[in-house]
């Protein structure tokens, strides 16, 4: 039975994978995807924090792209490429964890609130639509500055924030497996609530977050250069935190155009990527999308 599993599981996975192949966009944007998170991986074997220091700093301020400084120098003489190389880990890891955490609890709340019916799945819902109308930059900006300007926090704050659209979607996919005549079938031969929310309910919604998640991390690392650059981040350099210094130090009225544009780039095609790939998957793993292709 073991190896009848295995056999299934990788004719599968060979299935989706030629799926996802046919989405050429979703392809171009995993390359992008493996390839920035190679580049943050390998970052401290290359460089370290030091780059960031503005303490004998190795160009002049605001010196333009060069063969030395391919991506010129900001207000201090350091090297926008290797700021931009060293920020990356921290823009993708907020992006990641603040992601994991949004689809967690809403994952938990939609999947609860699906499955039980009557007065604790309604305030449920109550609490889900409090958030929702809460606009959520707001929210993020007040909890990050009571919680603190640590990368903990931004990603508390922003997974806090950004759950409920996730919640009602789960939801709504919850309703639909629980109405399968199987689910019945498994309740009359006495499936308790775990049983059904594990064995049933959360490996058919699983397809639909793996989509989610990877939008998720698009939304959670906009949503941490917007922080930054609003004055809500931590110490350390991020993609959000150059924007904010290119803001500060007047880098658009000193014609030092490549500040402003090489982070806002970097957001611009990470974000991209990440929703290239979750429209491909989604569009894989929806039977509905796929037979309208």
């Amino acid at each position: 039975m073991t190896t009848v599993a295995a056999a299934r599981r990788r004719l599968a996975m060979s299935r989706f994978w030629a799926e996802f192949r046919s989405h050429r966009a979703g392809v171009v944007g995993m390359a992008i995807l493996l390839l920035a998170v190679v580049l943050a991986l390998v970052a401290p074997l290359f460089i370290d924090d030091g780059v960031t220091s503005v303490v004998d700093a190795p160009g002049e301020e605001f010196d333009g792209p060069s063969v030395g400084f391919p991506f010129g120098t900001d207000e201090s003489g350091r090297s926008i490429l290797l700021m931009i190389w060293w920020g990356s880990r921290t823009s993708l890891l907020i992006g990641f964890l603040a992601a994991l955490l949004s689809i967690v609890i809403g994952t938990v709340i939609g999947i609860a609130a699906g499955h039980f019916r009557g007065w604790s799945g309604a305030v449920l819902m109550r609490v889900t639509d409090w958030f929702l109308v809460l606009p959520s930059l707001v929210t993020a900006m007040v909890l990050a500055a009571i919680l603190g300007g640590s990368t903990f926090t931004i990603i508390m704050a922003i997974g806090i924030t950004t759950w409920p659209s996730t919640a009602r979607l789960i939801r709504a996919q919850t309703l639909s497996v629980e109405a399968r005549p199987y689910i019945e079938r498994s309740k009359a031969l006495g499936a308790g609530h775990w049983h059904i929310t594990t064995r049933h309910v959360l490996p058919n919604v699983a397809p639909l977050l793996l989509a989610s998640t990877t939008l998720e991390v698009a939304s959670a690392i906009v949503t941490e250069s917007t922080l930054a650059f609003l004055g809500v981040s931590s110490s350390k350099t991020s993609w959000g935190t150059m924007l904010r210094s290119s803001y500060d130090y007047g880098a658009a009225t000193s014609g030092a155009w490549w500040y402003i544009l090489i982070p806002g780039l970097a957001i611009l095609v990470v974000v991209m990527a990440f929703t290239l790939v979750g429209r491909a998957l989604e569009a894989v793993l929806n039977p509905r999308l796929r037979r309208a292709a």
